[in-house]
């Protein structure tokens, strides 16, 4: 089954999306993996979008698109999940029309469910090495000695968009952007929603449960 994975920002997308990869077998698309490769390719594809970044505009839903159909044509009859993407309903509306044309259909929309409460602290908890850029969390992965990373000892800092003003206003934008999105695959029949609050594993058994 072909799925869509969704959520705000802290949800856990990616780490769910890697279990139904490596687990499933199925073949993880994420378009900001999509847009570094096809950067660091300097693809044309890749060209681009660079020139709209380059400019601080936003990278075209045509362009964002291209960049999944040239994965998805490749696939034959291998199932993929969409990590983060679509975003809004012009980009369902756009993605429809790709799955179509190559004559593939979209079994599940999963969006998983986190309280904000929950969010902020899990965005708010980051922190990086300035040095190797290892990630860190106050929670769940704190270092051996605080505030000094494991690999390099270089300092661990808070990245100026994990501060909690920067985080709500972002938690904000998704919300808006993205309840028309849910009404758009409920209309469908193709939505369901996964409580996102749990170890990885229960969250993970949820989601098989909600696409099988």
């Amino acid at each position: 089954m072909n799925i869509i994975l969704f959520g705000p920002p802290g949800a856990g997308k990616g780490t769910q999306s890697t279990l139904l990869k490596g687990q499933l077998g199925m073949t993880h698309i994420s378009t900001g993996d999509l847009f570094r490769e096809n950067i660091k390719k300097k693809t044309p594809l890749g060209q681009e979008a660079q020139k709209y970044l380059d400019n601080g505009k936003l990278v075209p839903d045509t362009v964002t698109i291209a960049m999944v159909e040239d994965v998805v044509k490749g696939l034959s009859q291998k199932d993929f999940v969409l990590d983060g993407f679509p975003r809004t309903r012009q980009q369902a509306e756009a993605l429809e029309g790709l799955l179509k044309k190559n004559s593939l259909v979209l079994g599940r929309a999963v969006f998983l469910d986190v309280p904000q409460e929950k969010l902020m602290r899990r965005l708010t908890g980051r922190r990086v090495c300035e040095k190797c850029g290892e990630n860190y969390h106050v929670d769940s992965k704190q270092p051996q000695n605080q505030g000094v990373c494991d690999k390099c000892g270089g300092k661990l800092v808070q990245r100026p968009d994990d501060r909690e003003e920067v985080i709500a206003t972002r938690l904000k934008a998704y919300e808006d952007s993205t309840q028309p999105l849910r009404e758009y695959y409920r209309g469908k029949g193709q939505y369901v929603e996964v409580d996102g609050v749990g170890s990885t594993e229960q969250v993970f058994a949820r989601i098989q449960k909600a696409v099988s």
